[in-house]
């Protein structure tokens, strides 16, 4: 049985990967977001985690605590092969 971190999609990766760049780039600790987004650092290490699916709600939150912008972009699958 494969394990759950096995099956996150590397979009959720991609997202969290973001999100933790975003944070030290910022020089923004966990416990700093946990206290902007007004919830225990316990939940930001699961949100940050990998493992879990990510709700539009949750993402948006991190993203204004982070005081951030997101962009996205749809484009062919064959297009990001590289």
């Amino acid at each position: 049985m494969a394990s759950r971190r096995d099956d996150t999609s590397p979009f959720a990766q991609e997202v969290v990967d973001e999100i933790t760049w975003y944070m030290r780039e910022h020089k923004m600790t966990r416990a700093d977001l946990a206290a902007s987004m007004g919830v225990s650092a316990g939940r930001v290490s699961q949100i940050l985690s990998g493992d879990e699916n990510l709700t539009l709600r949750t993402l948006g939150a991190v993203v204004t605590a982070l005081g951030a912008r997101l962009d996205f972009t749809l484009s062919d699958a064959e297009e990001q092969q590289t």
